[in-house]
């Protein structure tokens, strides 16, 4: 039997607005096409509807999904305009959820993980069970170090809405946590409830950096290859592929990759790490250009709110003024204590010379289980400033254990490295072998028991 059509079905497709909505809606990536198109569309309609605080709430998320996938800063205005203006027509305590839920996504976004955690926290408050509060709060608290609570907001947001948003989520809790192996297959699930093909272009860009991590250069490459087939305009995935070019020792390609994915979005980092290759590479003229547009790049961010201070404080300790990177990046610590910050701070104390107190950052970073790398280099080379060879060597060891092509420019010290501090020496240490031959001691014999009295005739 064939229900009669009723009026409002539809039995066409959804159109690039429609996908570009459902998508920021859902806090999953949208195409580009359909993005422009849902930015057109709701300025259009906000232009006459003033007063429609939802479609102000939806051009503000739309907005937010532009910064991220161009990397453009200035978005970011843009959004919280939209977003404070859906606000002031409803505001947050008559329930405005959507344009709360944006502002907290746009701090963090931002950096200010405060922001984000209070915005989030004010949603759950008022609406404990609506599931766009919590990956919310996963990303505030895991950008603020309180990795307890972001555990605990990952599983009440799978809970709640098991699906592509949760599923990332309890990824990067896993990835922190230093269970690879959860994370690769929470990543797994999150591709199985991609729909759209920018939604599994960026689940295959997230495997890729999961294989990246564990040192499988060729998987995080066919990951990568992978996103870009998906959804050609993915300058994450260029970068990420770069990445794994050059350390399957590619350099020409990595850095022609490096810099098509710069020309679509000037990331920060990627520009330090197509620096840094070219350095690798003897190219030093060359690198001058990409540590000129992360200067650049950063300071544009900075204007529209952007903190970029892990990223800049990295590159002051390696290529600039280790002072000021430690200046800025003890301001950064005070507001935001996440592993990343704890392990740029260390290397710039380790840079000026102060490796004791490097050493108690760098125990913050590599502590709580997760495996980096370049977390394991940087505690080695601290270690190895304080003579502690031992250390130095353990966690040198592990550096390349966890992926031997972290790096272009710091492979080779820490191989280098490695090889100065030697191995121990065999047999164990000295105070573990005894001097003589062992004897066995003279105990003392045992007394014989005396005899029990003899029971006396009844009635004596």
């Amino acid at each position: 039997m064939i229900r009669p059509a009723r009026q409002g079905d539809d039995a066409r497709p959804p159109g690039p607005t429609e996908r570009a909505a459902s998508a920021v809606g859902m806090g999953a990536p949208a195409a580009a096409v359909d993005l422009t198109a849902l930015v057109a569309d709701r300025e259009k309609w906000v232009a006459g509807h003033e007063k429609d605080y939802a479609s102000w709430a939806v051009l503000g998320a739309a907005y937010l999904e532009q910064a991220r996938r161009t990397a453009e800063p200035a978005w970011y205005p843009k959004a919280e305009k939209a977003l404070k203006r859906s606000l002031e027509i409803r505001p947050a305590e008559k329930g405005n959820f959507d344009a709360m839920t944006g502002m907290g996504t746009l701090a963090n976004a931002r950096g200010d993980f405060g922001t984000g955690k209070k915005w989030g926290e004010l949603v759950r408050a008022q609406a404990p069970n609506r599931w766009t509060a919590y990956p919310v709060l996963v990303d505030a608290y895991t950008g603020l170090g309180d990795y307890k609570a972001a555990e605990r907001s990952m599983e009440r947001l799978l809970d709640l809405r098991p699906g592509l948003a949760a599923f990332i989520r309890a990824s990067q809790v896993y990835r922190d946590r230093g269970w690879r192996e959860d994370a690769t297959m929470a990543m797994e699930h999150a591709g199985g409830a991609a729909k759209a093909p920018a939604e599994k272009a960026y689940v295959l860009f997230r495997l890729g950096e999961l294989s990246w991590e564990r040192g499988d250069a060729a998987e995080a490459l066919r990951q990568y290859e992978g996103a870009l087939r998906a959804d050609p305009a993915q300058s994450q995935a260029l970068g990420g592929r770069a990445r794994a070019l050059a350390g399957l020792g590619r350099g020409g390609e990595a850095v022609r990759d490096y810099r098509m994915a710069l020309g679509r979005a000037q990331v920060p980092r990627l520009a330090l790490e197509l620096g840094e290759l070219l350095d690798a590479l003897g190219r030093h003229e060359e690198a001058k250009a990409p540590y000129e547009m992360l200067r650049t790049a950063a300071a544009r961010g900075a204007a529209d709110g952007v903190n970029e201070a892990v990223v800049l404080g990295l590159f002051e300790a390696d290529h600039g003024d280790p002072a000021a990177a430690v200046r800025r990046l003890t301001q950064e610590w005070s507001r935001h204590k996440s592993m990343e910050v704890a392990d740029a701070l260390a290397w710039a104390l380790h840079r000026t010379g102060d490796d004791t107190a490097a050493l108690e950052y760098a125990k913050k970073s590599t502590d709580r289980g997760m495996r980096s790398a370049e977390f394991a280099f940087h505690r080695a080379m601290i270690e190895r400033g304080l003579g502690d060879e031992a250390g130095a060597r353990r966690h040198l060891q592990e550096a390349l254990r966890t992926n031997p092509r972290f790096s272009p420019a710091r492979v080779p010290q820490a191989k280098q490295a490695l090889a100065a501090i030697g191995q121990p020496a065999a047999g164990g240490p000295e105070n573990m072998q005894p001097a003589k031959p062992w004897v066995a001691p003279e105990l003392p014999k045992a007394a014989k028991p005396k005899p029990s009295p003899k029971p006396g005739p009844a009635g004596s």
